[in-house]
Formats: structure tokens, C-alpha cells, sequence
């Protein structure tokens, strides 16, 4: 008040203009500050949208990831329990052959296994 008194007393127009800068200035402090405001909340909600959809594709990924593994593991145990009834005693590295080989190998020694005479028939290529 004290300010606008001095300005009114040297310049009564001026007191106009400054008072109509002063709010413009005000008006513009706060249009930035909201903006800056809002980007933040905006950055921190998709942050949280993005680290929950992560979650659980994660989670998601994981099971099947498991799912499959399981699956090659246990058609893997019974392709051994096959061949070790069929071909006893089997050798060491059948079991480690079996447990690198990809699901569709197993798969293929597994139909062989029913006509097979011999292991070697088994892997045969």
C-alpha cells in the first residue's frame, strides 16, 4: 500500500500500468508453477503406471518361463525313465545329453525310443 501511495504521488498513470504488470507478473508465476506442478504429478503417476505394467509382464513372463522350463524338465525325466527301462544301465552322459537337448530333440527321441533296438538308434540323426 505504502509503494502504491509513492507511485501514485510521482506518476498517477503509472500506477495503472504497474498494477496491470504486477498481476500479469503474478499470473505468470502461477502458470508456471501449476505447469511445473502438473508435469511432476503427471511424470510420478506414469512412473507408477509404467513400474506396475513391468511388474507384471514380469510376473507373467516368469510363469511361462517356468511353465516351460517344467515342461522340458519333466518330458526330459521320463524320456530317461524310458530309456533306462529299456536300456539298462544307461551311461552318464545319456542323462546330460537329455538335459541340454531342446524340446523338440527330446520330443524326437522320445518317438524313437518305441522302435529303437539299441540307444544308438535313440540319437541317431
Amino acid at each position: 500500500e505504502m509503494l502504491r501511495g509513492i507511485i501514485r504521488a510521482v506518476e498517477p498513470k503509472e500506477e495503472n500500468r504497474m498494477m496491470s504488470q504486477f498481476a500479469q507478473d503474478i499470473r505468470q508465476k502461477a502458470l508456471q508453477e501449476g505447469m511445473q506442478q502438473g508435469m511432476q504429478q503427471g511424470m510420478q503417476q506414469g512412473m507408477q503406471q509404467g513400474m506396475q505394467q513391468g511388474m507384471q509382464q514380469g510376473v507373467q513372463q516368469g510363469r511361462q518361463e517356468g511353465w516351460r522350463e517344467g515342461l522340458l524338465e519333466g518330458e526330459a525325466k521320463l524320456l530317461l525313465r524310458q530309456l533306462s527301462r529299456r536300456f539298462r544301465p544307461l551311461p552318464d552322459e545319456v542323462s546330460e545329453r537329455i538335459h541340454n537337448a531342446d524340446p523338440n530333440t527330446i520330443e524326437s527321441w522320445a518317438d524313437r525310443v518305441l522302435d529303437a533296438k539299441s540307444l544308438d538308434d535313440v540319437f541317431s540323426e
